[in-house]
């Protein structure tokens, strides 16, 4: 064979060493990757344990609430600076037993003005967790946003072993930044449970798993990412009829407590307080005892609405069971507890409605 000619062979080197060196100047040449942008999440603060401290690291269920602020709080968890731009704000330092209507209005106003801001992707409310499921489902009736709002508590303060609150709040906030949870109402993060704020409550008061909701949870949250099984099917948010902006102030509705030989003084207690609405927390389904029902009558006569709720922790009231509701007027809870019954009857009253439009929103809601 002939050796080959010094030109060719420089040739063929040279294409050689181009089609070698070509891969690595195209990476030479390509830009530098952008860095994703985190989410903005804003933390509103109330109070509550996540916010608490005891005495020492024992004390789990002895502790005093609402001491910690949310600078400190976030400063803490150096960790949220991995998953989104986090700021804070203080709204409230309390218990959340302390909750009063005009506080869930002034809150619910408060995180309206932040989630129109465009560069605000998610609010975090830490809150108590006495309460938590009253101000969840009130935010979830009445905030028009499809951004998430994501509640969060603790059941141990941050000073005591095992302490919650840290992993619930980081939890929080990955949420409250993850377009997945974007239209999905107002979220619950507890205990690695993702629950809705319409049907989510507290069931238990000494354990990290307190909360939960005989729907089960619509996901969980595992190492930064939400893992979703279920979605809400009620309406809120962007579907509600409520809206915050046009709330100034809740009437007064009373919960009466019903039991074996109850008190129905109660009733007409309630009436002269200035009431303008009845939930009846009652037995089994929502029963009211015989010797109950003319009081409650008598309230829906001087123009109190009259809401049939059960103490049953699951299950719903059943319309014209054990009482007849259309003869009386009466309208059922549902699934809702007494509580949320109250907050829903409260907004429908801002409404002026009727009994048949408050059994309606029952349904819907």
């Amino acid at each position: 064979m002939k050796p080959m000619m010094p030109a060719l062979r420089r040739s063929v080197t040279a294409l050689l060493s181009a089609a070698l060196l070509a891969p690595f100047a195209a990476c030479a040449q390509t830009a530098p990757a952008t860095p994703a942008k985190k989410p903005v999440v804003v933390v509103v603060a109330t109070g509550g344990t996540i916010a608490g401290a005891g005495a020492s690291s024992a004390n789990s269920a002895t502790y005093q609430a609402a001491k910690v602020p949310v600078d400190k709080l976030i400063a803490g968890l150096p960790e949220l600076a991995d998953v989104a731009e986090v700021r804070g704000q203080q709204a409230f330092q309390i218990a959340s037993e302390s909750f009063t209507n005009e506080k869930l209005v002034e809150l619910g106003k408060s995180i309206s003005t932040l989630l129109k801001d465009p560069a605000v992707d998610g609010v975090v409310v830490t809150h108590g967790t006495d309460t938590l499921e009253e101000t969840s489902f009130f935010l979830n009736l009445v905030v028009r946003t499809e951004k998430p709002i994501v509640l969060v508590g603790s059941m141990r303060p941050g000073t005591a072993l095992s302490a919650d609150g840290a992993l619930n709040l980081y939890n929080a906030v990955v949420l409250a930044g993850t377009p997945s949870a974007r239209g999905k109402g107002v979220l619950v993060m507890m205990n690695d449970d993702i629950l809705s704020g319409r049907d989510v409550a507290k069931r238990v008061n000494i354990k990290t798993s307190a909360f939960g909701s005989q729907w089960g949870p619509l996901g969980m949250m595992v190492e930064r990412k939400a893992y979703w099984f279920r979605a809400p099917v009620k309406r809120q948010g962007m579907t509600s009829e409520f809206d915050i902006d046009r709330i100034t102030a809740l009437p007064e509705v009373a919960i009466v407590y019903g039991s074996g030989s109850m008190n129905t003084s109660l009733v007409p207690a309630a009436v002269s307080s200035g009431a303008k609405a009845i939930v009846h927390a009652g037995t089994g389904n929502g029963s009211v005892p015989n010797y109950g029902v003319d009081a409650l009558r008598q309230a829906r006569t001087a123009g109190l609405q009259i809401v049939r709720s059960s103490r049953v922790a699951d299950g719903f009231v059943l319309r014209n069971s054990e009482q007849p509701d259309d003869k009386y007027d009466w309208v059922v809870a549902h699934d809702l507890n007494p509580q949320k019954a109250k907050i829903l009857t409260a907004l429908a009253l801002t409404k002026g409605v009727s009994s048949a439009e408050l059994q309606r929103m029952f349904m819907e809601y």
